[in-house]
């Protein structure tokens, strides 16, 4: 096995804890590498702002004591939390896929900082999404997820329901420079091989994406993927996508992950932010 990369599963203790354990055991049997078992506390310590002109220096030295030991004790129940956590989730991957090795890893401070920290090492990052994200039709997929996806050069898949295990999956195509590095990465990587493959394109009718579409295709079937290719035509990309998915019964949304700037999404918007908040199937994004 090789040890020098691992899947990167950044648990939180939420509802979404052990979608996130499953996926990452999966992408790790598949790829035959470790889980990382990732946690990361932050703590903020208390506000301790001067109140010399409100109290007496005595009362004052002593309040700022008592935040101090509240302090201590509120890293210390944080520390236990993590411990137990990353115990339970590391028990719950062995039980469930055999041979998956599991490492732990515990920080402090910002989820993105501690994920840069093993940059070195991440084949993939794999992140939950609490369900009721769902509910908005403003579509609120948490700034942790973007910012993550935006800033990692890795695939980063996003789940939020009960693992199943996948039989097919979907790349959306729109014949863009990161749809089709999302093609070759594929193409590389033994992770989806075997399963049935779709690749969808909706709209686009002009010569080069038309061309793109069949080149895309080529190269996955050349390389031992099952996979067939559709071209659609959907007044929302987005939602005929999501259609395609449904109708096929497809279990994995593979897609390039935001193409636009931050300043362009506040115009034009993001598909990838729309699929990922209109689905309840586990998303690959790949930037």
């Amino acid at each position: 096995m090789n040890t020098e990369q691992h899947i990167l599963a950044c648990i939180d203790g939420s509802a979404v804890t052990e979608s996130v354990c499953d996926y990452a055991a999966w992408y790790a049997s598949r790829l035959n590498l470790p889980v990382g078992l990732l946690h990361v506390s932050d703590v903020p310590a208390s506000n301790r702002r001067d109140l010399s002109g409100a109290i007496g220096i005595n009362s004052r030295q002593f309040l700022l004591e008592e935040l101090t030991q509240l302090d201590e004790q509120r890293a210390k129940v944080a520390n236990s939390y993590s411990n137990a956590l990353v115990k339970d989730a590391k028990s719950h991957i062995q039980s469930s896929f055999n041979g998956v090795d599991v490492k732990i890893y515990q920080r402090h401070g910002k989820l993105l900082p501690a994920i840069e920290h093993f940059n070195s090492k991440n084949r993939v990052i794999v992140m939950g999404r609490r369900g009721e994200d769902h509910k908005d039709s403003r579509i609120n997929i948490g700034s942790q997820i973007e910012t993550v996806a935006r800033a990692s050069s890795v695939p980063v898949l996003i789940c939020s329901e009960k693992f199943k295990t996948p039989n097919s999956y979907m790349i959306a195509f729109d014949g863009s420079k990161t749809a089709i590095k999302a093609v070759d990465m594929i193409a590389k990587s033994p992770l989806l091989k075997g399963l049935q493959g779709h690749i969808v394109m909706i709209g686009n009718d002009d010569a080069t994406s038309k061309h793109s579409l069949v080149m895309a295709t080529e190269k996955l079937t050349t390389s031992g993927f099952t996979v067939e290719a559709h071209h659609l035509t959907a007044s929302d990309a987005v939602d005929g996508l999501l259609a395609f998915q449904q109708q096929n019964a497809v279990d994995i949304i593979v897609i390039g992950a935001y193409g636009h700037s931050k300043f362009q999404q506040l115009f034009v918007g993001s598909t990838t932010t729309k699929i990922i908040a209109k689905t309840l199937s586990p998303v690959i994004l790949i930037r």
